[in-house]
């Protein structure tokens, strides 16, 4: 993905013609710079994503780069809507998954950055999970969050899977900074 846009290519990401792109950046809306001798604009891609935010518009091709992607398989109702409290919208987007066959299907589909993988149905379904995660070829790099029941036994194997796991119950604003720590490791979120 393009870490920098000139004025015709935002206007296409945008959906507006490019003098209306030259306008917001002759008037600062939309930050960048010119080039040197030239009248042509550069604006940085943290730049057009901060803006279109602000300006409540789609991020489109560019929502890949833009948000962290949190997937939950089968964690407790109370846990997810304090995570979403945490993870907020306009960094990150979720998903809920309440069984590993759906869990895959939306790990395919949505590619996320990070899954946090509940043990209350089965810790053998969680590694099960997990491992099928890390050796598929679209989420090989996958962040795995554990949440762990206070009785698991969990194999130092099975461990490495995760890069981080927590023993329920959990405090959800501990899991959501680790999930932003985490995340914005790899990718450059837009607050």
């Amino acid at each position: 993905m393009k870490t920098i846009f000139t004025t015709g290519q935002v206007a296409r990401l945008c959906k507006v013609a490019p003098r209306t792109v030259t306008k917001w950046f002759d008037t600062g809306s939309l930050r960048g710079y010119r080039i040197p001798g030239s009248q042509d604009r550069r604006i940085p891609r943290e730049n057009l994503i901060r803006f279109l935010k602000e300006h409540g518009m789609p991020l489109g091709e560019l929502e890949a780069v833009a948000l962290g992607k949190v997937l939950l398989v089968d964690v407790n109702p109370h846990l997810m809507a304090s995570l979403a409290s945490y993870l907020d919208e306009d960094s990150f987007k979720l998903d809920h998954a309440t069984n590993s066959f759906e869990a895959g299907i939306k790990a395919r589909s949505m590619m996320p950055d990070c899954v946090v993988l509940d043990s209350s149905v089965s810790l053998d379904a969680v590694v099960q999970i997990s491992r099928s995660l890390k050796h598929g070829p679209d989420n090989a790099d996958v962040i795995l969050i554990g949440m762990l029941n206070p009785n698991d036994r969990v194999s130092d194997e099975s461990l490495a899977l995760f890069a981080e796991t927590f023993r329920k119950p959990a405090d959800a604003a501990k899991v959501a900074a680790r999930i932003w720590d985490l995340v914005r490791a790899r990718k450059p979120l837009i607050v």
